[in-house]
């Protein structure tokens, strides 16, 4: 048995634990409890695709940089393969160097392009997160349940899954909010 699970274990009996002593006190009351699947709202929220769309435009000029460095590469490639029989030796050698050096020069933009844009998905994923996050919370208090559980449920049953439920809010949020033309709110 893993950490995860010996840990999920120990919330899952703190959880009856303490229902088994409120329950008896509150009997009158029910206690409200629901489950949402995170990583669906992440993917389906309308702001995961609006703030991917925003990262596609914000990063398209450089994309088309690496694409045209390439293409010079690969034409400078094509044009010494041809040339190379009819080449002095000299003119090979600065036509390698040439080569070489551009080889470079695209390797270290794909670099950097990949990792700014990795860098900046995780930024707005981390946003993403935190806005769902309080989103559910704010749906789970506006509908007063006293428990909502997200990732780590080993099963819960479709009337307590309130995925669906948040999903409409977290929309009707989004098309509530005004954006900026760049996309952001």
């Amino acid at each position: 048995m893993n950490f995860v699970q010996k840990q999920l274990i120990k919330l899952v009996l703190g959880v009856a634990f303490a229902c088994a002593f409120v329950l008896p006190a509150n009997a009158q009351q029910q206690l409200k409890i629901g489950v949402v699947n995170v990583q669906a709202l992440m993917e389906r929220a309308p702001q995961t695709k609006a703030a991917m769309d925003a990262l596609q435009q914000e990063f398209a000029p450089r994309q088309r940089e690496v694409l045209a460095k390439q293409k010079e590469l690969d034409d400078l490639q094509n044009k010494l393969q041809k040339d190379l029989a009819v080449m002095g030796e000299t003119e090979r050698m600065n036509a390698q160097k040439k080569l070489r050096d551009l080889q470079r020069d695209v390797k270290r933009l794909q670099d950097e392009f990949r990792e700014d844009l990795n860098l900046r998905q995780n930024e707005e994923l981390g946003t993403l997160q935190r806005s769902i996050l309080k989103e559910v919370q704010d749906y789970a208090s506006q509908q007063g349940y006293d428990l909502v559980v997200g990732d780590g449920v080993l099963f819960a049953s479709s009337a307590l899954n309130i995925t669906e439920d948040v999903l409409r809010a977290v929309e009707a949020n989004y098309q509530a909010t005004p954006t900026t033309p760049t996309g952001k709110q």
